[in-house]
């Protein structure tokens, strides 16, 4: 089934500049997001999402854990930042209310767009009315044009689905640009997404765990799309992954902020300012944790539960426990 605009088929595109010329209300939707003030988003029942990871959940789960629990230690807020030319990809079904907010930079957009939208509509089987939602945010225009081809791309993988899926929300690479000092950068970075109401906003997220620095050498390795949430049990769920001990990135420890802009960004001069900070620090990672085997005792995943004062805690395995 088609992607849709204003319940009309949207055609094949070119440019991301002819889509906002064909709907010109996307276009002035885009500018009244984007103009929307930067909501800081507190750890407390936020699930944060990090590059090449998505998560899924419902109000559902949300009230019924409540209810079991009474304590409101529930996830109510979904969110990613930091991107450049990475795309934050929201999509909600408005009769469940289930909602996936995924962080893509274009690695594998074809096989990952229906990762997102089958962990909706898994979501959301027991509806009787309703339909799929898209919020599109990220990008710029860079001088390499990724932005615009990862556009491209996402708009083309969703066309390709078998669901009708309504595009609502569009602030994407030419108008999420501003030029700063002459320098072109996103104007938003990051979105969060209310769970309960739908709302999209633009964010920032002063915490990015848990496990932030195993998620992060993941994806620095190579790690391709995951599903890093467990709704039904409210748990995040960081999968067993490897990397070869490299001992030769030692290198990028002592090299200067330019050259580690230069080489391992896809965006040198649209980072945010802790970029080369995150990058070092997962470096000392890697180095620290050369296997990544030990940080997965037993194979098993990392698993976290939030605490009724709103914290991520390491769930005891029962067969660490046997250990103890």
């Amino acid at each position: 089934m088609p992607l849709l605009v204003q319940n009309k088929r949207i055609g094949r595109l070119t440019s991301t500049t002819e889509l906002f010329s064909k709907y010109s209300h996307l276009k002035e939707n885009a500018k009244v997001f984007s103009s929307k003030s930067l909501v800081t988003v507190e750890p407390k029942c936020l699930l944060y999402v990090q590059q090449r990871e998505f998560a899924a959940t419902t109000p559902a789960d949300h009230l019924v854990l409540m209810k079991l629990r009474l304590s409101t230690d529930s996830v109510s807020v979904i969110g990613s930042g930091d991107a450049t030319t990475c795309h934050l990809v929201v999509l909600r079904h408005t009769g469940s209310g289930a909602t996936c907010l995924a962080h893509c930079d274009g690695s594998s957009t074809w096989t990952e767009v229906p990762l997102l939208v089958n962990a909706v509509t898994s979501l959301s089987h027991h509806a009787k009315e309703g339909r799929l939602e898209l919020h599109l945010v990220g990008g710029f225009v860079d001088d390499a044009y990724t932005s615009h081809k990862l556009s491209l791309n996402i708009l083309a993988a969703f066309q390709k689905q078998k669901e009708e899926i309504h595009l609502e929300t569009c602030c994407i690479t030419d108008m999420n640009d501003i030029v700063t000092d002459g320098i072109h950068r996103p104007v938003v970075y990051g979105i969060g997404v209310n769970i309960k109401t739908g709302e999209v906003f633009p964010a920032s997220f002063p915490y990015r765990g848990p496990a932030e620095d195993v998620r992060s050498a993941r994806t620095f390795t190579g790690g391709q799309m995951t599903e890093v949430y467990d709704s039904s049990k409210e748990q995040v769920r960081v999968s067993p992954c490897r990397w070869a001990p490299n001992r030769d990135i030692a290198f990028w420890l002592a090299a200067d902020d330019d050259t580690i802009l230069q080489y391992l960004s896809t965006s040198p001069y649209a980072e945010p300012p802790h970029f080369v900070n995150q990058i070092k620090s997962t470096i000392r990672f890697l180095l620290d944790h050369p296997n990544a085997d030990m940080l997965f005792p037993g194979g098993q995943p990392l698993l976290f539960h939030r605490t009724e004062q709103g914290e991520w805690e390491r769930v005891s395995l029962p067969y660490s426990k046997k250990k103890e």
